[in-house]
């Protein structure tokens, strides 16, 4: 593995969608107990149905702690392979490399990683193994990786049509603990120059009370290029409306990189998910203060789906809304099955589907 300090641009590097070809997935077993309630353990048994859709048909690899590397080997299919290593949590969107191709070779970008905010509004300290994670990800899969660490961003912050235009939210990348000294016109010029970008979109916002400064990823996706799903409610009473109508607002009155307006496919929410006390109780303090309050409202969210090779892994919480949110995706993504997964147990970590994953693009 070479360390680059190059821009993947200038060497003919860009980003791909989610929806072209994978070689694979990463994932993290989860085990932080302040995330996972019950030490974990119906978190796991969720991970495990996620992994074992996705393992169908592109390659999963999973890490794993030393001492939890028995549980996932025990759990997860045989096909799926399983590599130790240290992590602080398990959100692998946001700590794995986000990987760049020239069409026949894949690269790894190392950003920097502060937990969503750092000392400013981060969520947990310290970071650091989930901070060394990219680096040694490329070292395993011999992907060559960019150094990029002395620019903050998450995975889960950013989603492209992989033909030049990049979706982004306001709140997350703007946010005073990500890259307070840079302005938003440098920000954009680093997306572009690194992920190989010609025009970014920018919402104003995410979803409501989403702990990670509102990820994109919660909020609207490319189903398709010129084409996205967006998180949508018709109850403007609720606090999401506002947050989802400027999105709308936003998105049918821009182009994308290629002059094509956006084609915007709503995609309903569940009725708010809010944790309950028994769930409450199954968590750890943090720093000696609860990380969950009772009746607190989750970010739950359809649109934190997963797209593999012949498959959309889609949340579902059990709502009304469950089965329309897989019809929808379902016409979306003819080619593919639309599973869903109940997620809840997902959820109360702070995330959801495409939270816990990190696509590979393929390589020969």
């Amino acid at each position: 593995m070479k360390i680059l300090h190059s821009e993947p641009s200038c060497d003919g590097f860009r980003m791909p969608a989610e929806f072209s070809r994978h070689y694979g997935c990463i994932m993290i077993w989860p085990h932080r107990r302040d995330s996972w309630q019950y030490g974990a353990y119906e978190a796991r048994k969720a991970f495990a149905e996620v992994i074992k859709v996705i393992a169908k048909s592109e390659k999963v690899i999973v890490c794993a702690r030393y001492d939890d590397y028995d549980s996932a080997r025990s759990m997860l299919p045989d096909n799926v392979r399983i590599i130790e290593m240290e992590s602080d949590d398990s959100w692998a969107r946001d700590v794995a490399p986000t990987f760049v191709t020239n069409g026949s070779v894949i690269r790894g970008i190392d950003w920097g990683f502060n937990a969503w905010g750092g000392l400013k509004d981060g969520l947990y300290f310290p970071w650091d193994k989930d901070n060394k994670m990219a680096r040694k990800l490329c070292d395993s899969l011999d992907a060559d990786c960019y150094d990029q660490r002395d620019f903050i961003l998450e995975g889960g912050s950013i989603h492209t049509d992989g033909e030049g235009t990049l979706l982004t939210t306001e709140a997350c990348l703007l946010s005073k603990g990500r890259n307070p000294d840079l302005s938003k016109e440098e920000i954009e010029e680093k997306l572009k120059k690194t992920l190989g970008i010609q025009k970014i979109i920018w919402l104003k916002c995410g979803i409501y009370n989403d702990e990670t400064n509102e990820h994109i990823d919660n909020i609207c996706a490319f189903t398709a290029p010129g084409e996205v799903v967006l998180a949508w409610t018709d109850d403007t009473d609720d606090p999401q409306y506002a947050m989802s109508k400027s999105c709308l607002d936003i998105l049918e009155n821009t182009t994308d990189a290629k002059g094509r307006p956006i084609k915007v496919h709503k995609l309903p929410l569940p009725k708010p998910v809010c944790i309950t006390q028994k769930e409450c109780d199954g968590l750890d303090d943090l720093n000696g203060e609860p990380t969950r309050i009772p009746g607190e409202r989750l970010a739950a969210s359809y649109v934190n789906f997963y797209i593999a090779n012949h498959s959309v892994i889609c949340p579902q919480f059990g709502d009304d809304n469950d089965q329309q949110a897989i019809a929808i995706l379902s016409r979306l993504f003819p080619d593919r099955e639309v599973v869903g997964i109940q997620a809840r147990d997902i959820l109360i970590g702070g995330g959801n589907i495409h939270c816990i994953t990190q696509q590979i693009p393929f390589f020969d």
